[in-house]
């Protein structure tokens, strides 16, 4: 694939205090328990601005992985300011919260309902405090960016027999380019990996990197076994996938071919350009049901990664976006894209009607990523679509093995 470094030159980002840059400059309104869900709903709606987005948990205990989370998400690099809105009683510290994104150098509010005066004043208050940090946001000017500092996820979603043949292994391509540029990337769905773990063992930086990528999916697997549920759902086998290995074999095409450097969990931003495997499937015992009750809530965790965007590729068909982060849909199937043209990027099934080869799509894909990060909106943000999904979930932190680049 040819790069194109007039275009690499063009990329432009919004400086953060921790060195990192972002393609976008969103005001966050977060809900801190999902009493404070519907008051914080109407704040982003009669902000009534493109870049007003709306986060949060529901859970009235967070626990370590859920607090992680928001302080990840509320300093992600694309986030410029949040207003914090709690009902005041729950047990999230909002407080420290507060904190942590005013030391990160953006612009923070907290509001309180019960003290603020009920529904309609704290809506009222938030709207104000909104525009008000949307006019200091706006009246900021990007700097250069280089593509080494982009980070970039992928995931995919009603997955059909075309997915692995067409959309998939082009984002594989992509990703290829973009670690040759020194992009950072990462994959994930290790529960839809199940198979590949000594494929991916053997793409490892190091023979003990391998060997922690094996017994990540293998917790996958006991994990999965023991809820009782596998990542084959009835509408896999509807779009022709048979069986586990091919839908793993297809969802493990993504990464592409370069070298696996690290394995990380939600929250960990890599380090260093390269490939990363992203473990969602929670540590300890099982006992928080799905590991991801959507795709959102895997998109969700890529971005608290430091995502600047997704790769979203679907053979059957997908409508969602996400806050803070744009998703690029990649449509894998032609019938399905002729369909749902309107709510995706690019037509990856072109590869299967024989209009365009893998490497073409690939470098397409390519292209996608470099318009939205220089400005350019995915369809999904042109459509308005903020998805977002933060549940319980329980990780132990990561070894020194896992990031086998910081000791080189």
């Amino acid at each position: 694939m040819n790069n194109s470094s007039q275009q690499q030159a063009a990329l432009r980002g919004y400086p953060r205090a921790d060195g990192r840059k972002g393609i976008r400059n969103v005001v966050v309104v977060a809900y801190l328990v999902e009493c404070a869900h519907h008051v914080s709903r109407r704040i982003v709606t009669q902000a009534d601005h493109s870049e007003v987005h709306l986060i949060g948990f529901p859970g009235c205990y967070p626990n370590e992985y859920a607090s992680e989370m928001m302080r990840a998400i509320c300093t992600h690099p694309n986030v410029g300011a949040a207003l914090l809105v709690s009902l005041g009683c729950e047990s999230m510290d909002r407080d420290a919260l507060l904190q942590t994104v005013r030391e990160s150098g953006r612009l923070a509010e907290l509001l309180v309902i019960q003290e603020t005066g009920g529904t309609a004043s704290t809506i009222a208050e938030g709207v104000q405090r909104v525009q008000q940090m949307r006019t200091q946001l706006d009246a900021q000017q990007p700097v250069p960016m280089a593509i080494e500092e982009l980070v970039v996820g992928t995931i995919c979603g009603g997955s059909d027999g075309t997915s692995g043949v067409t959309a998939n292994p082009a984002v594989g391509r992509c990703f290829d380019a973009l670690v040759a540029d020194g992009a950072a990337c990462m994959f994930e769905e290790t529960g839809e990996l199940i198979g590949c773990e000594n494929i991916m063992a053997d793409r490892a930086a190091t023979p003990e990197l391998g060997k922690l990528i094996q017994e990540c999916v293998a917790k996958a697997e006991r994990y999965y076994t023991t809820m009782g549920f596998g990542s084959f759902a009835p509408g896999n086998a509807d779009g022709g996938l048979t069986t586990l290995e091919e839908k793993s074999m297809g969802a493990y095409s993504k990464s592409g071919s370069s070298p696996i450097t690290g394995l990380i969990k939600p929250g960990d931003v890599p380090p260093t350009g390269g490939l990363y495997l992203l473990d969602v499937v929670p540590d300890g015992e099982p006992r928080f049901g799905f590991p991801n009750i959507a795709d959102n809530a895997e998109i969700v965790e890529m971005i608290a990664c430091g995502c600047h965007l997704t790769l979203f590729t679907t053979g059957r068909g997908s409508v969602v976006g996400s806050a803070i982060s744009p998703v690029i849909k990649i449509c894998a199937n032609p019938d399905t894209y002729q369909r749902l043209s309107g709510d995706m990027d690019v037509n990856a099934g072109k590869i299967l009607t024989g209009e365009a080869t893998l490497d073409e799509v690939g470098q397409e894909i390519y292209q996608c990523v470099l318009d939205v990060a220089t400005g350019g909106q995915s369809v999904s943000e042109a459509l308005g679509h903020q998805e977002f999904i933060l549940t319980y979930k329980s990780f132990e932190p990561i070894g020194p093995g896992c990031l086998p680049v910081r000791q080189l």
